[in-house]
């Protein structure tokens, strides 16, 4: 696997984990003013989520890398089939 490769499956499992993590911890308002969104959350924390977000991503990516470099995932074996 190339670089490139290797950063863009990095960034595609990077907005999957994004959304996996989004919803954890969101508490919405109770009482909400004028012109607020009912189910805004009350601090979205996204700077915390963002970091959850790489660490998770990583790991995963990790995960993936390894499976690749051991040959236990091999996309030219499922295009002879």
């Amino acid at each position: 696997m190339g670089w490139a490769t290797g950063v863009m499956v990095y960034l595609v499992i990077w907005w999957i984990a994004l959304f996996m993590v989004l919803p954890l911890g969101v508490r919405r308002v109770e009482n909400p003013g004028r012109g607020q969104e009912r189910g805004a959350p009350e601090r979205p924390d996204l700077i915390r989520k963002a970091i959850i977000t790489t660490i998770v991503a990583a790991v995963l990516w990790l995960a993936f890398y390894g499976f690749y470099q051991l040959d236990l995932l091999s996309f030219r074996r499922l295009e002879g089939s």
